[in-house]
């Protein structure tokens, strides 16, 4: 048996690991973060380390660790993000999913309001007040935009954007409906409609999906997934809309707390016009832009088995210039051209009608999943990032 009595901050987590204590991933970034910045070297109980034998010492380098640490945070964010989990993260402020429908079951609706307590300045206080009132105002409910025959397109989009704006961003810390990325589009217009049903405050994500369905009449109108991925402050923020191209213009759709995060008229002439006025956007808000994500045009078919592909050309903004983003730019704008004359896969279901006359799949059947394009990354760049100073770490400037 060994004892220690005074040990480094490092050495101190270097021996948690090797005796099973492992810390949070994040835990451990914080630390090295805070070592770097002000060259600390703290010391520790001794009686917290008595007992560590000295057999099981394998003393790995800590600042390997934490590079390795630093890849595989990164990566499961991504993931993350990707996918969805019980409760996501955005800009390292927790937030739940509602995966259980509507109406809400006792336990969402219940976690929804602890977590409202948690999250906001007033804390419980401001549950109480709502949940005690009996004379709260009704909400109104927004119409579904409809056009005339001679309606053009930008104002179409404009009419789209403008009852997305009225749904409200949510800010509950509770999304509403459960946008899984991997169904396909048929189920996610399904959602879709029970947006507008609900008519309940909505995030990025759930607009994205309220956009196509939406746009699924205008056949002149291509839609795709624009994602974003910032840093501000060490945290890294995640924020998606929905591109648009017609008439050899670009615009978006979106949702967001930013004004000029959300929606973009149809008058950008190429997609670098518009990455570049949202990464301005970003810049006013203090938020360096990291990775931009991009989808191939999305089916206009409501009843597609096709997924959608959300991020055909992964660019990694930090790794490429100016030029060199341009050029990966104009050649994701090349593929998405070349897939309008590729047909979408038809319905299992149709071909069974058409050839067999047999009766529609039933729900518990498996639905055929199309593969995936492979994703082209631009200059991946896998570096710690340290924290800003620690003025900035007191508050997050969420977008």
């Amino acid at each position: 048996m060994v004892t220690f009595a005074k040990l480094s901050v490092s050495d101190y987590y270097t021996l948690r690991v090797c005796l099973n204590a492992p810390l949070a991933k994040t835990e451990l970034i914080l630390l090295a973060v805070s070592m770097r910045s002000r060259g600390q070297s703290g010391s520790v109980d001794r009686e917290r380390l008595i007992g560590c034998e000295a057999s099981r010492f394998g003393f790995v380098s800590i600042s390997g660790m934490l590079s390795a640490t630093a890849d595989s945070v990164e990566e499961r964010d991504d993931e993350q993000e990707d996918e969805g989990e019980e409760e996501l993260r955005d800009g390292g402020v927790p937030f739940y999913v509602n995966r259980n429908g509507l109406p809400m079951d006792e336990d969402t609706w219940e976690r929804m309001w602890r977590h409202v307590g948690r999250i906001h300045p007033d804390g419980d206080a401001l549950g109480k007040s709502i949940r005690g009132a009996t004379d709260l105002a009704k909400i109104p409910i927004p119409s579904v935009p409809t056009y005339q025959p001679t309606t053009t397109i930008p104002l179409r989009l404009e009419a789209i954007q403008k009852y997305i704006r009225e749904l409200q961003y949510n800010h509950t810390g509770t999304q509403f409906f459960e946008i899984k990325k991997s169904r396909p589009l048929t189920a996610l217009m399904d959602i879709a409609k029970e947006m507008t049903r609900e008519a309940l405050p909505i995030k990025c994500l759930e607009a994205v999906i309220l956009g196509i369905y939406l746009t699924n009449s205008m056949p002149a109108v291509e839609r795709f997934p624009l994602s974003f991925k910032s840093q501000f402050s060490g945290n890294y923020f995640y924020h998606i809309v929905l591109g648009v191209h017609s008439g050899g213009r670009f615009g978006a759709l979106g949702m967001s707390r930013r004004e000029d995060l959300m929606f973009k008229p149809l008058e950008y002439r190429t997609l670098m016009d518009l990455v570049q006025d949202f990464k301005e956007a970003y810049r006013g808000y203090w938020h360096t832009l990291r990775k931009v994500k991009i989808g191939q045009y999305v089916s206009h078919d409501p009843h597609s088995v096709e997924q959608i592909e959300w991020k055909h050309s992964v660019l990694d903004v930090d790794a490429l210039s100016k030029e060199e983003l341009r050029k990966e730019l104009e050649r994701h704008t090349r593929d998405m051209r070349l897939k309008i004359g590729k047909p979408a896969p038809s319905s299992p279901t149709k071909d069974r009608r058409n050839s067999m006359g047999s009766p529609l799949r039933g729900q518990g059947s498996p639905i055929r999943r199309v593969s995936r394009v492979d994703r082209r990354p631009s200059g991946e760049k896998k570096t710690l990032e340290q924290k800003a100073s620690g003025d900035m770490n007191l508050y997050q400037i969420r977008v």
